[in-house]
């Protein structure tokens, strides 16, 4: 099967705060470990040696984020990570607040540098993804075929504010532009698991992609996912790492143990393919 993580982040250092870094360095035995990390796949050629010990196939690489104050100088660094490889697929961000022009910046950044999608932060940068000031955006989106992907739900970052998050908002926007291809990361994490799974089952262009949760719960989480395996799509997170709320502690991700128990879910092998990687394929354009 082919599979394609469609949520992975660069690890540059200098897009971390140091809030960030404390909470993410939890992971690792030290601060020191944790930044070695980081160096070490900040060259996407590492990374492309990593993604083949994972078995994965393509990487979709999300500029923007809830660190960067920015977001252009990380659709550069983007940019220039992805250029090494046809693996690695960009995608750009925009920050509705900081850019004046987003439909004319947004067809500047795929038709000129490359770019295959858009990610959107509504928690991190405080927007409803309804808000009408965002329709010229989604118009640019729809005519050029790009899949838009949302951060839903829940985050343990700092100044994030979940209500942005609520999937609810993506029913006007997948009426108002039913050909564009609308990605809910978390499948609205936390609160609106069930508001996500509705948005899928009434509109055609609507996706979840599962990055951040669970893999053995995903069935319990969406009972329907064989019956809707056409709508969902593989992602990590990486590099977050796993986080306990409980006690605030984190555990390094384990990719290939996620693909596997992915590989082993009680549903046909045909929907675990979709999963995987053959919906993501159709959203970029692959197959």
């Amino acid at each position: 099967m082919t599979v394609i993580d469609f949520h992975v982040h660069l690890t540059e250092l200098e897009t971390l705060t140091p809030n960030i870094i404390e909470l993410l360095s939890n992971a690792y035995p030290t601060r020191k470990d944790f930044e070695a990390f980081c160096i070490e796949y900040s060259n996407p050629h590492h990374y492309l040696r990593l993604m083949d010990q994972l078995e994965v196939d393509y990487a979709v690489i999300l500029a923007g984020s809830k660190t960067m104050p920015t977001t252009m100088a990380m659709n550069e660094l983007v940019e220039a990570f992805c250029r090494v490889s046809p693996r690695l697929i960009p995608f750009c961000t925009l920050n509705p607040y900081l850019h004046s022009n987003l439909s004319k910046t947004l067809e500047d950044l795929c038709l000129n540098h490359g770019f295959k999608g858009l990610k959107l932060y509504p928690p991190y940068n405080h927007f409803y993804p309804n808000d009408h000031f965002l329709y010229p955006l989604y118009a640019v989106a729809e005519r050029m075929g790009l899949p838009v992907h949302f951060h839903t739900g829940s985050s343990i970052f700092t100044n994030s504010r979940i209500k942005y998050g609520n999937p609810i908002y993506f029913d006007d926007v997948a009426v108002d532009f039913p050909q564009m291809k609308i990605i809910m990361a978390h499948g609205g994490r936390g609160p609106w698991f069930d508001v996500a799974m509705s948005m899928v089952r009434l509109h055609r262009n609507v996706y979840i992609d599962i990055a951040g949760l669970p893999p053995q719960k995903l069935l319990e989480t969406f009972s329907d996912m064989g019956r809707f395996a056409h709508k969902f799509i593989f992602g990590t997170d990486w590099p977050t790492p796993v986080f306990n709320l409980v006690n605030r502690k984190a555990a390094v991700m384990d990719v290939k143990k996620n693909i596997e128990v992915i590989r082993n879910l009680n549903i046909s092998q045909g929907a675990i393919a979709k999963i995987l990687g053959e919906n993501a394929g159709q959203l970029l354009g692959l197959v």
